[in-house]
């Protein structure tokens, strides 16, 4: 599973930037293709727009620091999308293009950010390539490849979670069950909400899911009698992994990364960690491990010279960084 957070988006562009040539314009491809475009133009110190603006001759108000003339006829214009996988949007881009009959002198290049192996062909200039599968922070949400193929944890992705006071297992939890508002709805049915919520509430979490339109496939709870037995097992992790391992589900939505971690660990599958946002594979966790034994070897054959060590190793990286 490879992903993209919006963070990876800005430094993958700003990296490409400055090996492109010089754009009049800068033209966003709806609606993801706006984000990279908004964010390249920023970088390029270009005027932005959508496609719609550019075949009607339009651009976005540029603010007080761009000092260029956004009325004049732009001679070298990049329409940009996010990423191209099958290309269905590109190549609607460049019919539109071709139909507008635009000026000869105007010279049209079309680009994405994000291309598969086979997207590359697509377009005249990329940043990345970047193999299936794959999603983006930007869409994750409401991918209509992925919610419907994966399991979503509840407290703290769907809705935030209770705080000690609501979480009494009594009155009060029922009460934050019934009228906490949602962080997020999305807008595919999930395939399977797998919560670490008490079975015993089952009624009143379909009743607020069913509210506020968040549709899924299979809400799955823990079967336990109290909050202080589950608190006591501590299982939660192990639960949701055994849950995983038993679906052909492509992804796990989780709100904690230490049971994040866990469920990957356990699953040897994709997780997603809301809290760090990023996903968590077992390759990853396996290298992290083997270099974590690694050092302790090394700090316990001799701690002073690891210490040592590990302070100018910071330090030099530090100076690296402010540099």
């Amino acid at each position: 599973m490879n992903y993209r957070s919006i963070a990876d988006l800005n430094d993958d562009i700003k990296r490409w930037a400055p090996t492109l040539p010089p754009f009049d314009l800068v033209v966003g491809v709806p609606r993801s293709g706006l984000l990279a475009g908004s964010i390249l133009a920023l970088h390029l110190n270009a005027p932005l727009t959508d496609l719609d603006g550019f075949l009607e001759s339009r651009a976005f108000a540029t603010g007080e620091r761009f000092e260029g003339d956004v009325g004049t006829q732009p001679k070298r214009v990049l329409v940009l999308d996010d990423s191209v996988l099958t290309g269905s949007a590109m190549t609607e881009a460049r019919e539109r293009v071709a139909e507008a009959s635009l000026p000869e002198e105007v010279d049209v290049v079309f680009g994405a950010v994000y291309v598969s192996p086979e997207g590359r062909d697509l377009v005249d200039t990329y940043a990345d390539v970047i193999r299936f599968p794959r999603v983006f922070e930007w869409n994750l949400m409401h991918h209509p490849g992925f919610v419907p193929k994966s399991c979503f944890d509840l407290d703290g992705v769907l809705c935030r979670d209770p705080t000690p006071k609501e979480n009494d297992d009594g009155p009060r939890y029922r009460e934050f069950l019934s009228t906490v508002e949602p962080l997020v709805v999305p807008s595919k049915p999930i395939g399977w909400i797998v919560t670490a919520r008490l079975e015993k509430y089952r009624a009143e979490t379909e009743a607020w899911l069913d509210d506020h339109g968040i549709e899924y496939g299979e809400l799955i709870m823990l079967d336990l009698p109290s909050k202080e037995i589950r608190q006591r097992l501590g299982n939660h992790a192990e639960f949701k992994a055994e849950v995983y391992n038993d679906l052909d589900a492509v992804l796990f939505v989780e709100s904690d990364h230490r049971q994040a971690m866990e469920i990957a660990r356990l699953t040897d599958r994709p997780v997603y960690s809301v809290e760090h946002n990023q996903v968590i594979r077992q390759d990853r966790l396996t290298v992290f491990r083997r270099e974590s034994q690694h050092h302790l070897r090394r700090f316990r054959a001799n701690p002073l010279e690891f210490i040592r060590r590990a302070s100018a190793y910071l330090v030099n990286r530090a100076y690296r960084l402010s540099l």
